[in-house]
């Protein structure tokens, strides 16, 4: 059994909103909660209890919490005949004070701002109104072609305020990766952004909004917004200046819609061909967040909420729910590593964040720097640190507690896009343990199970749902009979979600997750996960980043098991003794086993990834495998698509030979 790296104190544990939570319930234990939250038969009683701590508005009562089946997962009802609106309680202050801050914005292209609840909730009634003009009602849909700003944070809010669901690409995506997913949604109004900073580069994104406006029959409005230009620039034609939509304030009204009544259109990553629109609902994503932000991650009234992403990741979407639960909520928009790979930390310190959030890659980056931001900036407000995107090493979360701060709450996080969230987490009442997940979230019934679908506990298996959650997808858009949905997530286990990942429960309650199972490697018979590999790989300092993939062989052999690696200037030639390549091999052979031992190891100039930062380890290997790459994967959700090049170039080689 590891040691913990931390565990919470008395006072840190007693006081968070979590223990309040079991103690009004009578609950002696954390599993004691879990269970009652997540049985079938009483979930709908915690998830009530949620709304009702929340502070959702009913402008109808629900006639249940929960109508189920408890023997499947598919066709449950939350909150049958209920009416709420997200927005409504995003744009509600804490205790009612409108001058406090709500959100604050740092950004590479233009100033920073700060606004106010009573400022956000102005410009939310903007935008609604320039919403109205254009002819928005309850069921159309506002698409976004826009940053990490307040603006996006308004058009959003000001879409769910009517009933309109909202969707959005951030601007670094290319025209055909927009239109691939904004085409299935059909939008009837598009705010774009003119072009962005990102470090010292300059981006001009005219010529790609003006393609993608084209693109977008459906359109009746388009919305020009100058974040690169600045206020007076000129508006191109058949353009809608962003000053003319929110000339005047109108009223901030809340349209009353259902439960499941959608609040946006999330996409899944699309490397195996178009993605899928994933509809999600206002209620289900109110209680989730609220569950997830207030007992989870411990925010509240008078906290600051940051978490690293663009508009393109569901974490943003997680992360402007801080408002839910009155926290403000700080938006970044730029490069993470400019003018310095601490950067992130800086923004922390500048803006005092209580809880943050990066990516579990941005954390390795550090740790291979031997960056030291506890020493270099005043991080005495942040008490919970989030890592989400991939699996956090081991070694990546002892330099946390090394580096940043010894007394944090280190935060993994692991869901997704599909249900908005994560499903195992942290929590302010457990030990952090290194290279696992602390505990299975309230109201989410994570199981594992072995491949006769059997529950197994200290044995690696597929991650499951076995109950119905909230923020389960409403629907995929363009599949009215729900097939599509039902066949990405039922089929394995049928009444049953399977999520996709390889994972272990350990007899602890925490939660190892080995990486996707579709990329899980299959040797000999032994599955093994990436996230494996890549915790040894990737703690050597000369290695920058890394990915593998067993290439079946066709004629029924063992196949080849390759590892990719992007080696680090200091890393020496490739060959000869105590070469990088032989270093990785004992490594490999000493820390797993000798199954694990690449049958080659290929240095390359980067490792091909989605545009959210998740590593392409299943398109990689079809293209191995000899499938062309437009077929392997559409090309517009890789975020480098040169990144490709040496993978195809090797297939090639390969088939030549």
């Amino acid at each position: 059994m590891p040691a913990p790296l931390w565990e919470p104190s008395a006072a840190r544990s007693g006081r968070s909103a979590l223990a309040a939570f079991l103690a009004a319930h009578g609950f002696a234990s954390y599993d004691e909660a879990w269970e009652w939250s997540t049985d079938p038969s009483t979930a709908g009683a915690f998830w009530a209890d949620i709304a009702s701590e929340a502070g959702v508005t009913w402008h109808a009562p629900p006639t249940a919490a929960l109508e189920a089946d408890p023997d499947h997962v598919t066709g449950a009802r939350w909150f049958p005949g209920g009416l709420v609106n997200y927005a409504e309680r995003a744009l509600t202050p804490p205790a009612g004070d409108g001058s406090a801050t709500a959100v604050i914005a740092v950004s590479q292209t233009r100033d920073g701002t700060e606004l106010s609840w009573d400022g956000m909730r102005s410009l939310v009634a903007r935008v609604r109104r320039g919403l109205v003009e254009a002819g928005v009602t309850r069921g159309d849909t506002v698409a976004g072609y826009l940053p990490n700003i307040p603006e996006t944070l308004a058009a959003m809010l000001a879409s769910a305020s009517l009933g309109a669901t909202w969707t959005c690409c951030a601007p670094e995506m290319g025209v055909q990766g927009v239109l691939d997913r904004l085409t299935q949604v059909a939008p009837v109004v598009l705010l774009a952004v003119d072009g962005y900073r990102y470090g010292t580069r300059t981006i001009d994104r005219q010529a790609e909004a003006d393609e993608i406006r084209a693109g977008l029959p459906s359109l009746r409005a388009a919305v020009w917004l100058p974040y690169l230009g600045g206020a007076g620039s000129a508006t191109p034609d058949g353009w809608q200046a962003w000053d003319e939509l929110t000339a005047e304030e109108g009223p901030l009204e809340f349209e009353p819609v259902p439960f499941d009544h959608p609040l946006y259109v999330l996409y899944s990553s699309g490397t195996t061909g178009k993605p899928k629109a994933i509809v999600h609902g206002h209620g289900g994503i109110l209680l989730e967040h609220a569950k997830a932000l207030r007992l989870h991650f411990d925010l509240g009234p008078g906290e600051r909420f940051f978490w690293f992403t663009t508009t393109g990741w569901m974490m943003w979407n997680f992360c402007v729910s801080g408002l839910v639960v009155g926290a403000a909520v700080v938006l970044f928009d730029g490069d993470p590593a400019w003018p310095d790979p601490e950067r992130l930390w800086e923004v922390m310190a500048e803006t005092g964040t209580t809880c943050a959030g990066v990516g579990a890659g941005y954390l390795v980056a550090g740790m291979k720097a031997g960056a030291v931001p506890g020493e270099h900036y005043d991080l005495g407000a942040l008490v919970t640190l989030g890592a989400t995107g991939s699996p956090l090493p081991a070694a990546a979360a002892a330099w946390v507690y090394e580096a940043v701060r010894s007394d944090l709450l280190l935060a993994s996080f692991s869901g997704g896009t599909d249900v908005c969230t994560g499903f195992v987490g942290a929590s302010p009442m457990h030990p952090v343990w290194p290279g696992e997940i602390s505990c299975r979230c309230l109201g989410a019934r994570v199981e594992v199970f072995d491949d006769a679908g059997r529950p197994v506990v200290d044995e690696e298996g597929e991650l499951v749902i076995t109950a119905p959650l909230p923020s389960m997808p409403v629907a995929f858009v363009g599949d009215p009979e729900g097939r599509r949905y039902r066949a990405a997530y039922f089929e394995r286990f049928p009444g049953i979600w399977a999520h996709g990942d390889r994972a272990t429960l350990t007899s602890r309650g925490t939660v190892v997750i080995s990486g996707r199972s579709d990329g899980t490697l299959n040797r000999g018979g032994v599955r093994m996960g990436t996230a494996e590999f890549y915790a040894v790989t990737e703690a050597f300092d000369d290695v920058v980043d890394s990915l593998v993939v067993h290439v079946e062989d066709p004629d029924g052999g063992p196949g080849s098991l390759w590892l990719f690696v992007v080696a680090g200037d200091e890393a020496g030639p490739p060959d000869g003794p105590g070469s990088l390549e032989d270093r990785l091999r004992a490594a490999l052979r000493h820390d797993l086993s000798p199954r694990h031992v690449p049958d080659r190891i290929v240095r390359v100039p980067s490792v091909p990834k989605t545009l959210s930062g998740k590593k392409l380890e299943v398109p990689v290997k079809r293209i191995l495998a000899g499938v062309p790459a437009g077929q392997a994967l559409t090309l517009a959700s890789v975020a480098d698509p040169d990144s490709l090049r040496p993978f195809v170039e090797l297939a090639a080689s390969d088939a030549a030979g």
